[in-house]
């Protein structure tokens, strides 16, 4: 079973910054796309950011220009970079494959003052 270990997570003061790193079990890994995914209290999980295994990025519009999402091969590893960190930013933020398969605990992120 694929195992997906976050973490990286904690309070923030808004236009703080984090960053979160993701480590991985899974086969292969520079095969998958990757994703950062987050799920705020009462909403639906969404996903923020992904990488090809090409290395080819794309993210919400909600976070574009101030999240970054990079990944090591080598080291089966992910991580995501928030800069500007907003009270809405605060979730649960999670990485999986894109489309997603099973959960890991995930890693709270708390933006405020």
């Amino acid at each position: 079973q694929v195992q997906f270990v976050e973490s990286g997570g904690g309070l923030v003061q808004p236009g703080g910054s984090l960053r979160l790193s993701c480590a991985s079990s899974v086969s292969f890994y520079s095969l998958w796309t990757m994703g950062w995914y987050r799920q705020a209290p009462g909403k639906q999980r969404e996903l923020v950011a992904r990488i090809t295994s090409g290395g080819s990025t794309n993210y919400t519009d909600s976070v574009k220009g101030r999240f970054t999402i990079s990944r090591d091969n080598a080291k089966k590893m992910v991580y995501l970079h928030m800069n500007s960190l907003k009270p809405e930013d605060t979730a649960v933020y999670s990485c999986n494959f894109v489309p997603p398969t099973n959960w890991g605990q995930g890693t709270q992120v708390t933006v405020s003052s």
